[in-house]
């Protein structure tokens, strides 16, 4: 792999700016967000009075504790316009979730905000060793999803040539990078080994194709599949985080000189780590559930969002701003599998489709070769109990799952009382994936 380790003169200067300078800046920016937060979203200003706080309360960074948490169901019980701190008619841009469990959530973003995006992931990519005049492949998805269009705009505020061949069509995906040479790709980990698996089937050697840097985000992706990928590629294979409440991609991002966690772009998002059960808030360097507030965000400000996901804060190293390691996992139930969020709830509405079926069910989660699966284990009810019957309703759900969910499945219709009890809470996913 050729060194791509970034001039720090073209680096913005914030980026290796004093702690000191990083903390003065969010301390001004987060006294905008909650002033502008509380006086324009009936939401948020209803929020804070009912949790007996005030803008005026906030007068340094730790402040922040004083003011209530944010969650994702809040987006979900304001649908779709609700929590929005900007007219509706000042918004260029909605992007949201499929709703699969009911309502979607719904995101916001006024021309500054997209400004900023775009800003962030010309950033993002820079770190990852991307540069003005690379082709990027851009093999996120496109549409209501944050990840193509995100990484789109930014990749041409940078000043690259961007593919927007968006997901899918694995065959076209390695045509084009071996006709139009990229030298950079962004697209889901679990996905880049599909089109090594097409590389392979076509006799070609990865190696020697033009992609120098892989931007990998939208699930959890471990140490060794970054391994594989480096190793198959003869790349650079580097990650990168966000979520649409908060931004999209770009909220941080590895280094390609250092590769060792994330750097939050801290100007832009204040984080928090704090303890999921008591949600007090942790000193740098303990694990717990990551918690952001943004800075700059007009459409949809954002304050204390729990993402649910669970690592630890760092200080910098490449730069300034501080890290946070890859996300081991989620204080909820939430399962990303191939980049798709999916809750034993979303489940366990398709199983209740099918009349063969009991409501009785377990989520296993295992790794068949590199990639990580599903195995949905339910049970068949006494009247439909024939392996006649049950191999009709394995057909059945995972059609269900697939067609409404989105993501393909290995189901077992196990004879009725087949499926394991417990005695107590559920325990609905059961994950038999190799520990690292």
């Amino acid at each position: 792999m050729i060194d791509l380790t970034p001039d720090r003169n073209s680096l913005d200067p914030i980026e290796i700016a004093s702690r000191d300078e990083i903390a003065g800046l969010q301390e001004k920016r987060l006294t905008w967000t909650l002033d502008h937060a509380y006086r324009n979203s009936d939401f948020f200003r209803k929020r804070f009075d009912d949790h007996g706080a005030h803008p005026g309360d906030f007068k340094s960074l730790a402040d922040i504790a004083k003011f209530p948490f944010t969650v994702k169901q809040d987006l979900r019980d304001t649908y779709p316009f609700g929590m929005f701190a900007t007219p509706r008619e000042d918004l260029v841009r909605i992007h949201g979730s499929s709703g699969t469990t009911g309502k979607p959530t719904v995101v916001g973003y006024t021309a500054n905000d997209i400004s900023n995006w775009s800003d962030l992931i010309a950033r993002s990519i820079r770190a990852a060793g991307g540069r003005k005049g690379n082709i990027l492949h851009n093999a996120y998805g496109y549409g209501l999803f944050t990840g193509g269009l995100g990484a789109h705009y930014g990749a041409e505020r940078l000043g690259c040539t961007v593919v927007p061949i968006s997901g899918g069509m694995t065959e076209r995906q390695v045509t084009l990078i071996e006709d139009f040479r990229p030298d950079v790709i962004m697209v889901t980990p679990s996905y880049m080994l599909s089109i090594l698996d097409e590389y392979q089937h076509r006799g070609l050697d990865a190696r020697k194709c033009s992609l120098k840097v892989g931007i990998f985000g939208a699930e959890p992706w471990t140490n060794a599949m970054r391994e594989e990928i480096q190793e198959a590629f003869d790349m650079h294979a580097v990650d990168i985080y966000g979520l649409s409440e908060i931004m999209g991609p770009g909220v941080a991002q590895e280094c390609v000189e250092t590769k060792d966690g994330l750097h939050v772009w801290e100007d832009h998002f204040y984080p928090e780590i704090i303890d999921p059960v008591s949600e007090n808030v942790l000193p740098d360097g303990e694990m717990g559930e990551l918690v952001f507030t943004t800075l700059t965000k007009e459409g949809l400000p954002m304050v204390r969002y729990r993402t649910r996901d669970l690592t630890r804060i760092l200080p910098g190293t490449a730069r300034s701003m501080r890290r946070i390691e890859k996300i081991t996992g989620r204080s909820d139930d939430m399962i990303i599998l191939r980049g798709v969020n999916v809750f034993p709830t979303q489940i366990e509405e398709q199983i209740l489709k099918c009349d063969g079926l009991s409501a009785h069910f377990q989520i296993e989660l295992v790794r068949t070769g590199r990639m990580d699966a599903m195995i949905v284990h339910a049970e068949a009810t006494p009247a439909a109990s024939s392996a006649e019957a049950r191999s009709a309703s394995e057909r059945e759900l995972a059609h269900h799952i697939k067609s409404t969910i989105g993501i393909s499945s290995k189901v077992e219709i196990h004879e009725p009382d087949g499926v394991a009890r417990s005695q107590g809470k559920a325990q609905r996913v059961v994950d038999n994936r190799p520990k690292e």
